[in-house]
């Protein structure tokens, strides 16, 4: 049975990918971009199982808009994909304050604008997936990526507790955490902060430690998304790649260790 989806960022990457790939086997899809000429061509081969908004998802007002648009235009949602996002590239001290503001309007308040304006329609549905685009650096961190890193973990916290607050209305919530990906995430599609040469060290030392295995092939996620979508009982996390569960699996064992040793301290503290 055909599904609709409402996924965000499609004119490139990820999104459009992904579109494209519910198209092809037959689903509904409300795809939102900034400019609708991005979707011309899958709208041409595709007609009215392709609806393109036209959507800056940082306009709370025009999120929701969008949201009815979609619920009228194919009568409901049954998945959400909140795509739409960039990374903001830089040391802490480098970004500016608009910079700083931008990354969490853009990666934390339009994933929270277009999943609030999809909640009562799941609700009144009785069903419903809300997929939330985080990242591998929403579990652990990069130097020079820290806005974005925070943002991403702002997404892990949001999204956590709202799949806790709507489970009882059949409503679904999944984190999907990629690694790295040839998209064009760390290209034009990024903002680069005002290098301070103090950092030049530590952003060589970061760069020197990627290698050409870190990053993946876009068109190899497309079984797994829609596998996820198709699940009756979709994980809360998905990780995308395999970099994430060796390096996550690290850091949780390091974090470990350290509360272990600083135990007897926080018990103390707790005063009784």
């Amino acid at each position: 049975m055909a599904k609709t989806i409402f996924i965000t960022g499609a004119s490139r990457g990820f999104g459009k990918l992904w579109a494209e790939a519910f198209l092809q086997r037959g689903d509904n899809v409300a795809a939102t971009v900034r400019n609708r000429a991005a979707l011309e061509q899958l709208k041409a081969q595709y007609g009215d199982s392709l609806l393109p908004i036209q959507l800056d998802v940082t306009d709370r007002a025009a999120s929701f808009a969008a949201i009815q648009q979609a619920k009228a235009y194919f009568g409901q949602i049954d998945t959400v994909i909140n795509n739409a996002g960039y990374g903001l590239f830089g040391a802490i001290e480098e970004a500016t304050e608009q910079e700083a503001r931008d990354q969490f309007e853009a990666n934390v308040f339009g994933l929270l604008w277009v999943t609030q304006a999809a909640l009562p329609i799941m609700r009144e549905q009785g069903h419903g997936h809300i997929i939330q685009l985080s990242s591998m650096l929403g579990v652990l961190t990069f130097p020079t990526l820290g806005l974005y890193n925070a943002s991403k973990f702002a997404v892990e916290g949001l999204s956590e507790t709202l799949a806790a607050e709507v489970k009882a209305f059949g409503i679904h919530v999944t984190l999907v955490e990629p690694n790295g990906f040839s998209t064009d995430w760390a290209g034009t599609s990024a903002t680069h902060s005002q290098p301070i040469p103090a950092y030049d060290g530590v952003k060589a030392a970061f760069q020197a430690g990627l290698t050409e295995d870190f990053v993946g092939i876009p068109e190899a996620t497309v079984e797994a998304i829609l596998k996820l979508v198709d699940s009756t009982n979709p994980p809360l996390r998905l990780f995308l790649g395999k970099m994430p569960l060796p390096l996550a699996k690290q850091v949780y064992a390091d974090r470990l260790a350290t509360w272990e040793e600083w135990r007897e301290v926080a018990e103390k503290a707790h005063g009784k």
